[in-house]
């Protein structure tokens, strides 16, 4: 079995505990290492190459999102999950714009962090509902405003299966590119999901589907 390598990276000994031991249920997760702040885990994702770091935003000597950007900068193949009790539009957007692959709240469940770890290695993104409605707020445009030309692209690409990162492949663009696009797509749809957007798109004759 191909295990998912994991760094825990959190301030807090009792919460690395316990994340530590949740993750230790499951066969195909490996924790790797567990940083207590933000320098340490880029240091650690450098030495350790983890598939994914399971990230706090608020830490000493350097805050969670500095940290995302430099690990991706630095290792672009390393997922970064943030895991926090915040949930402001302050903490959000500049997380995933840093490069974060999904954002969920420490009151998630077991299930939907283990679901969200093997999301991410697929290159997934995963948004804590709540999440995903302030982002939305956040991006939504007037009904009448229509998908651009390049969010057409990515959504055709989506509605053919392609990942994040084929897409990003395709198109010449990051993967954070394709995120942003992927949002701004959600709002202008009034959707919550790919599979969901793909669905509008086409009963709306936006997209359609080679025969």
């Amino acid at each position: 079995m191909n295990k998912i390598q994991l760094l825990i990276a959190d301030d807090h000994p009792v919460v690395r505990d316990g994340l530590r031991g949740m993750l230790a249920s499951q066969p195909d997760f490996e924790i790797v290492g567990e940083a207590e702040d933000g320098a340490a885990a880029v240091r650690l994702a450098s030495e350790l190459a983890p598939k994914v770091v399971l990230m706090d935003l608020r830490m000493p000597v350097m805050d969670g999102v500095r940290a995302i950007r430099e690990i991706k900068a630095n290792q672009p193949a390393v997922q970064v999950l943030v895991l926090t009790t915040y949930d402001s539009d302050a903490d959000i957007l500049p997380a995933v714009e840093a490069g974060a692959m999904g954002y969920l709240l420490k009151d998630c469940s077991r299930e939907e962090l283990f679901r969200a770890i093997r999301a991410a290695v697929r290159g997934e993104a995963v948004l804590a509902p709540t999440v995903a409605a302030r982002l939305m707020g956040k991006m939504r445009a007037p009904a009448e405003e229509k998908l651009s030309e390049r969010e057409i692209e990515v959504l055709q690409l989506v509605a053919e299966g392609a990942s994040n990162n084929q897409i990003a492949k395709r198109l010449h663009i990051s993967q954070a590119t394709v995120k942003s696009h992927l949002i701004h797509i959600f709002g202008k749809l009034d959707v919550s999901d790919r599979t969901a957007a793909v669905t509008s798109a086409l009963q709306r004759g936006i997209l359609r589907l080679e025969s």
